[in-house]
Order: C-alpha cells, then sequence, then structure tokens
C-alpha cells in the first residue's frame, strides 16, 4: 500500500489538491493522509466539506499577527510528530505556500520523497510575490518529483538542472476542480442588486506587496470607474486581512456600484466568475481558473509567474498605477475586438486531467 500525505494550509491550496486527493482515494493499491496546517481554517473548511474531504491531523498553527517565521517552526515542529507516527511513501505538496516550504523540509529532514505539484513556476524576483516566488524555488529544490503545469514550468526546471525524468507535465489541478463546482442554474443575492443589463467585474486582491499605496490606487481607479460607466457594478469578495477590510470600506463604502461580500466558498467564487464580464485580481489561482471560463483577465502586479497565459493572450498584466488600470479597464469594455481576442484565447493551463496523469505517476514512481 503506497501512503501520500498531503500537507496544505491555504484555501487555494485546497481547491488545487483535492481532485488529487479525491483520485488517489479511489486508486487500488493508495492510500491518503491529509494533513492541514490550520492557516485559512473558516474557508479551508469550505473547500474539504465541498470536496467531501475529512483532515486526519490539523496542526492548528494560526495565530494572530504571527511572523512568517513563527509559521515556518510551529509547521517544523508540529509536522514532526506527524511524520513519525504516519511514515509516509510520499509527502505530496502543492505550489508556493510557507505551509509548502515548510512541510518539504520537514520531509526533506525525514528523507521522505517530496512530490511538489504546480512545480516550476517562475518569476525571478525573489520579492515578487513575497514569499511565495522564494517559497517555490527552495521547495523545488528540495523535490523529489515535479509535477509542471506547463511545457514552460518544465523549462525553468531543466534550466535549473532538475533531471528531465524527474519531471512530468501535467496541466494544472484547478482545471480538475472546476469539474466539481461550477452550476449553470447558480445563483446568488449580489446578483439579484445589480441590473441584467449590468456588466460585471469580479475583482480579487490581497496579496501583501499590494497593501497600502498600490491597493489604494486600484480602489481609485475602480471608483473612477462607476463614475464613467453607470452600467457596470464590482463585485469585490473582501479579503480576511484587517488592512485589507479596512482600506476597502473607506474607500467603497458609498458606492452602490461596487458590491463588498465576504469571502467566498470556491462553488461561490467559480459561479461568481462565470457570470462576470471579466476579471481584475493579482491571485495566481485567478489567473489560470479564469480563461476556463473565457473571461479576460487584467493581473494587478508587477510581473506574474504565469507567462503562459500573457503568451496564450488570456491575461494582460498592467500592475497597480491608477491610470494605466483605469485605461485597461475602459478598453476592455469598449474594445468588443480586444475583449473577444482575450476571452476565446486557448487557456493553456490544463485540460481538466492533471489529477489522473499526478497519481499515475506516484503509483509507477513506487513499482
Amino acid at each position: 500500500m503506497i501512503k501520500v500525505m498531503s500537507v496544505f494550509g491555504t484555501r487555494p491550496e485546497a481547491i488545487k489538491m483535492a481532485p488529487v486527493i479525491k483520485e488517489i482515494e479511489k486508486t487500488s493499491g493508495m492510500s491518503s493522509i491529509v494533513v492541514v496546517t490550520g492557516q485559512h481554517r473558516e474557508m479551508l473548511d469550505q473547500v474539504l466539506d465541498l470536496f467531501d474531504l475529512h483532515a486526519d491531523h490539523n496542526l492548528d498553527i494560526m495565530e494572530k499577527n504571527q511572523t512568517l517565521t513563527t509559521i515556518t517552526t510551529k509547521i517544523l515542529s508540529r509536522l514532526d510528530v506527524v511524520i513519525d507516527q504516519e511514515k509516509p511513501d510520499f509527502v505530496l505538496v502543492h505550489g508556493d505556500t510557507t505551509s509548502t516550504m515548510a512541510a518539504s523540509l520537514s520531509a526533506f529532514y525525514h528523507q521522505i520523497p517530496i512530490a511538489h505539484v504546480e512545480a516550476g513556476l517562475r518569476t525571478w524576483d525573489k520579492y515578487s510575490p513575497y514569499p511565495e516566488e522564494m517559497n517555490r524555488q527552495l521547495t523545488d529544490r528540495l523535490s523529489d518529483i515535479y509535477f509542471a503545469p506547463t511545457t514552460l514550468s518544465e523549462e525553468n526546471l531543466l534550466k535549473e538542472g532538475i533531471q528531465s525524468s524527474k519531471i512530468a507535465v501535467t496541466g494544472n489541478t484547478v482545471i480538475d476542480a472546476m469539474q466539481y463546482t461550477i452550476d449553470k442554474s447558480y445563483n446568488h443575492d449580489v446578483l439579484s442588486q445589480i441590473p441584467s443589463d449590468h456588466k460585471i467585474i469580479l475583482l480579487t486582491m490581497h496579496r501583501r506587496e499590494n497593501q497600502g499605496q498600490p491597493m489604494a490606487n486600484v480602489f481609485q481607479a475602480v471608483n473612477e470607474l462607476t463614475q464613467l460607466r453607470p452600467d457596470v457594478d464590482v463585485i469585490y469578495p473582501v479579503h480576511l486581512s484587517p488592512a485589507v477590510q479596512t482600506l476597502a470600506h473607506d474607500v467603497f463604502d458609498n458606492n452602490s456600484q461596487v458590491h463588498l461580500i465576504d469571502p467566498l466558498n470556491v462553488v461561490d467564487f467559480h459561479n461568481l466568475m462565470s457570470r462576470s464580464y471579466f476579471v481584475m485580481t493579482d491571485s495566481g489561482g485567478v489567473q489560470e481558473e479564469a480563461p476556463s471560463l473565457n473571461k479576460p483577465v487584467l493581473v494587478l502586479r508587477d510581473a506574474t509567474e504565469r507567462p503562459e497565459g500573457v503568451d496564450a493572450g488570456t491575461l494582460k498584466v498592467i500592475g497597480t498605477d491608477k491610470s494605466v488600470v483605469l485605461s485597461n479597464m475602459l478598453a476592455l469594455l469598449t474594445d468588443n475586438v480586444l475583449y473577444q481576442k482575450m476571452a476565446i484565447a486557448k487557456n493553456p493551463y490544463g485540460d481538466g486531467k492533471a489529477s489522473q496523469r499526478i497519481v499515475s505517476i506516484l503509483q509507477h514512481y513506487s513499482d
């Protein structure tokens, strides 16, 4: 029996790991151990419930105002005990969170093979995004099996000296997850507040490097847009970060065209995204999800580790300058040729079968 321990802590990780865990659970000769770090408790539980998953171990690390160092040391010390108890054949991690990096380091100390889902993404700037860029680079130095979502991610790994035999291009598991979530008959209270002939922009913004003035710039651009376009509404699920909450309410509370709502579970988010006209985000996962729904994406960052989307034409990186953000929003709203070009571009992130490929490779690796 091949025992695979999956370790994750945030909602985006859970969404992308869930289809892989489901595939492991239904595969003969494999068993699944799920370890959550407890970073995003409420949002994480929503995803686990949706996919009917149970956490075998909760490291329960979350405290208010803790540092990245504290998060890392807690995961290392608490996961050490769990790995000793479970003795997995593999530790499976995802992406670029501090949970991912710390879990990989713990597995390395135990000399357990590490399989990295969504390996090989790079901006080549260690502070953009921070701390994710270094988290994923360190994780890739520690890993034994690399599940690259695209050929470009594979090329990045090869440039860093990773053996080609250890890399598999699988596609991105988030496309697999969307097969569980999209509902054509879906409705939400916020949609009833928006006239049916209005265009909807879905906004997400929360990254550390964007908090403060960059976020204020974008919010001001959104306010100006709604003054220019009374036929446009913006839906903004506001991150739980106090800094984000405070600024969002300060700027938008008197704007009836901007709808501030609580963070969404994955079903709500995917379905509201499907009803939007386009998406503005600083999230990594949304850059992959929206193109599968034929939604153009304006990326509110100075760089992206997902250049495949830029090359394919599904994404445009616009940064956080107020005038640039405003002009790009107006362009998508007024230029139908530009809009259609982005909307119909082929999604470079997969076909919904990444999880099957990952589990098959883990089986083969253990033969």
